[in-house]
């Protein structure tokens, strides 16, 4: 017999051991997290420190490693394609493809070739020195494969290995380009907004005037009357104009006793 607890409730022990028991929805047993086991999931891992030895050996691998440079990637070849191509004369460390610009990818789509990605140029690391000099030497101006019935059997590898170029060179170069291109968007969005801003401003000067205009004709309408009253509304309002003009009021010069005797004076001579 099961013991109950409080009612129909099982007793913790025995709950615990039947969760446990009973499989889940996927057929497993169940498992009770304990709360010392939850403590030991929330504590953060630990971040390993570097040894300075092991810094040093990987520092002394890359200053061991040697980059060709790519002038030509043929079409339909991708990193994976070159690595796996270059990786029969030494190891490959790393790849980087320039990839071409979109704007020539639309065009050439358009023109009816394939809208397959391309790339430019490229970068591939060794990490030997002396077989990236040697792949360099060698390869250069030569097949891609031998194989007739590869797509790259035409194909001609435009290599060069680079003396005392490193990878960080790369990086740098690429962090400066996309800076340039960033800034160079950056302009680009202000001028654009400077002359929508212009554009909108003549919009507004435009309607205004048209407003004004609209105002004069209406004016101009209402002046000149509609229909058989317009020269009766002619007459009044020319009316309306004769008594509106403004007088202007002068005042009566000055005159002495001097000048009421000068002109008795000469009134008395002309009689």
């Amino acid at each position: 017999m099961l013991r109950r607890h409080h009612g129909n409730h099982f007793s913790r022990p025995l709950l615990a051991i039947l969760q446990f028991l009973i499989p889940n929805r996927n057929g497993r047993p169940r498992y009770i997290h304990t709360n010392k086991e939850k403590e030991k999931k929330k504590k953060k891992k630990k971040v390993r420190k570097l040894k300075l030895s092991t810094t040093q050996d990987f520092n002394a691998k890359l200053q061991k490693r040697g980059i060709v440079y790519l002038s030509r990637v043929p079409p339909r070849m991708g990193p994976t394609k070159v690595k796996q191509l270059l990786s029969d004369f030494g190891e490959v460390t790393r790849v980087y493809l320039v990839e071409e610009d979109k704007t020539v990818r639309k065009k050439r789509r358009r023109a009816g070739g394939s809208g397959g990605k391309r790339y430019t140029e490229g970068w591939v690391e060794f990490e030997s020195k002396k077989v990236a000099k040697r792949v360099g030497e060698d390869l250069n101006m030569t097949r891609v494969t031998n194989h007739k019935r590869s797509v790259h059997y035409d194909d001609l590898w435009n290599i060069k290995y680079l003396k005392g170029f490193k990878w960080s060179h790369l990086t740098e170069k690429v962090a400066y380009e996309r800076r340039i291109r960033e800034q160079k968007l950056r302009v680009e969005m202000m001028e654009v907004k400077r002359e929508n801003a212009a554009y909108m401003a003549q919009v507004e000067a435009g309607k205004k005037l048209d407003f004004i205009e609209e105002r004069r004709k209406k004016r101009k309408e209402k002046e000149s009357g509609v229909g058989g009253d317009a020269g009766v509304k002619g007459k009044d309002e020319d009316d309306g104009l004769a008594k509106k003009k403004r007088k202007i009021r002068q005042k009566k010069p000055f005159e002495g006793d001097s000048a009421v005797a000068a002109k008795s004076a000469i009134l008395g001579s002309l009689v």
